[in-house]
């Protein structure tokens, strides 16, 4: 019944129906177990429990219910409408994801110095990833797409050692898509995977499993935990994948290796409590990103006409470079049913670029007074950065020409206040002074 339901219910409830209720005295919430190991009846259920044979936990860096709970959860919106078998495993943060959805298909079992093939417009952190640990620690090549945009450039770059692409779609801070469809057809003819950071979409908005993508990573301390108590992240994976030289329970379930393997080996495990969090938030997540989307189309709208800002960054706007195919591939999940007609929606960051340079830029974000200075997103609370000073840092002072940052640019995550006060804000800290 679970997998006949809309996004919102799968949101709701799902893998904790009536049935899983009655095992918990009847609570309509899921338990938070929060312990560290399960006691066993006797040593042959001790055994059995270990030994993967029956239904147990084990251990909390093992399994947890509570994570478990998530994990299915996460699955089923990631594998809304998706026609495949889908499984997701948790992690620690959404770095944790990233390493963990890469890094297995990067082993010396193909017998060649492996390549990854990846567009530059990336998160800061996963740019110093896969240059620094693992292009200047593991000689792993990195070839960089010079314009994402272009599938002829991702199909140069491949070759017989390449183990996977990679893109974020929307990217962070940029907001530039992929087509996704297009790299997929590339994959499937190598035989690698296609690895998509979808965290700036959501399943709510996009869900790239169903346009061909093998392996989707999500940042949920971001949208999905949009209260902003809890870090976790998230890879989704459908079964049955293509992987070079890599083992059947690899390429079988993806996301089942990872929990029974890595993630269980090296640690990287969500706590229990944390989970729980998550899933309160992630019940409500396609009407917080439906209201989060519009307010920042109108608040792109309104930057864009404005003569105190030189530029403005995000796919609603026919000016933006992925606009075309934002409108294709970004829609606001089942806002198509009982005939009614679908909604594009674009997502709830943006940048821009004020006029006056660095220092116009820094002086905006000094006079804010509703939206919060800060380098977190997709919280219901609107926080605005300069990603060169901010998120991407590392890769600013670093200066690899492979993700360029403009210095002046603002990133503005858009929340849940009242569009009417984000944008007297924004016109106040605009003003000159």
């Amino acid at each position: 019944m679970v997998r006949r339901s809309r996004f919102t219910t799968l949101a709701v409830r799902g893998s904790y129906d009536h049935a899983e209720s009655a095992n918990h005295l009847g609570s309509l919430s899921e338990p938070a177990y929060l312990a560290t190991a399960q006691h066993f009846e006797s040593a042959e259920a001790m055994r059995a429990a270990a030994a993967g044979e029956c239904d147990a936990w084990v251990y909390s860096r093992r399994g947890n219910p509570t994570v478990g709970y998530l994990e299915a959860t996460v699955a089923a919106l990631e594998g809304y409408r998706v026609d495949a078998e889908v499984s997701a495993a948790v992690t620690t943060t959404g770095m944790a994801a990233v390493t963990l959805a890469t890094m297995p298909f990067l082993s010396a079992a193909a017998g060649a110095k492996p390549n990854i093939v990846a567009s530059p417009a990336l998160y800061g952190s996963t740019v110093m990833i896969f240059n620094k640990r693992y292009g200047a620690e593991r000689d792993v090549a990195v070839r960089w797409v010079r314009d994402p945009l272009s599938v002829s450039e991702w199909e140069r770059c491949i070759d017989e050692d390449t183990r996977f692409l990679y893109a974020e779609s929307p990217s962070n801070p940029m907001v530039q898509l992929v087509d996704i469809p297009a790299l997929a057809a590339l994959a499937g003819q190598a035989r690698i995977p296609l690895i998509i950071d979808s965290t700036l979409a959501t399943p709510a908005l996009m869900r790239p499993l169903a346009l061909g993508a093998d392996v989707v990573v999500q940042s949920l301390t971001k949208a999905a935990g949009a209260s902003g108590r809890s870090m976790g992240g998230a890879v989704i994976a459908r079964h049955d994948i293509q992987a070079r030289a890599q083992p059947s329970e690899l390429t079988a379930d993806f996301a089942g290796y990872l929990r029974s393997g890595p993630i269980r080996d090296m640690g990287s495990v969500l706590s229990p409590f944390n989970a729980w969090t998550l899933l309160s938030d992630i019940r409500e997540l396609r009407g917080r990103v439906d209201t989060m989307s519009a307010n920042a189309l109108s608040v792109a709208q309104h930057l864009a006409a404005s003569d105190r800002v030189a530029e403005v960054f995000y796919p609603g706007l026919p000016t933006h470079r992925s606009h075309g195919i934002a409108k294709r591939d970004m829609w606001l999940v089942d806002s198509d049913v009982n005939g009614r007609e679908a909604v594009n929606r674009f997502g709830f960051l943006l940048c821009f670029r004020p006029v006056g340079g660095v220092r116009a830029a820094r002086e905006f974000l000094d006079r804010l007074n509703l939206i919060w200075r800060a380098n977190n997103l997709g919280q219901v609370k609107s926080t605005a950065t300069i990603p060169a000073i901010g998120t991407h840092k590392q890769v600013a002072e670093s200066g690899p020409e492979s993700a360029p940052v403009p210095a002046d640019m603002v990133r503005l995550s858009v929340g849940l206040e009242h569009l009417d006060d984000i944008i007297a804000d924004l016109t106040q800290a605009l003003d000159e002074r």
